[in-house]
């Protein structure tokens, strides 16, 4: 996910990202949408419930970005445009 703390996301790229990441799963499971298993049992199978999805991630990663900016000294190109 190089760069995604700079992305901005709408509400529909955010529902690709997910339906993107729900795929990987079920193809990593080798599951297939038309045996009818749902995403939760998927995320089970793959030991991933419970952790943090990637717009999680993503969002970790802006905050993180944001922090390094603020940290910046005024003159640096990245904290002038924050501001």
């Amino acid at each position: 996910m190089y760069g995604a703390e700079v992305w901005q996301t709408s509400n529909r790229e955010i529902n690709k990202i997910l339906s993107t990441e729900m795929d990987v799963l079920r193809r990593s499971a080798r599951k297939s949408r038309m045996e009818r298993v749902k995403n939760e049992d998927i995320k089970e199978i793959m030991r991933v419930k419970g952790k943090p999805d990637i717009i999680d991630t993503i969002e970790q990663k802006r905050l993180q970005w944001y922090g390094h900016v603020k940290r910046m000294p005024e003159e640096r190109i990245p904290k002038l445009i924050m501001d």
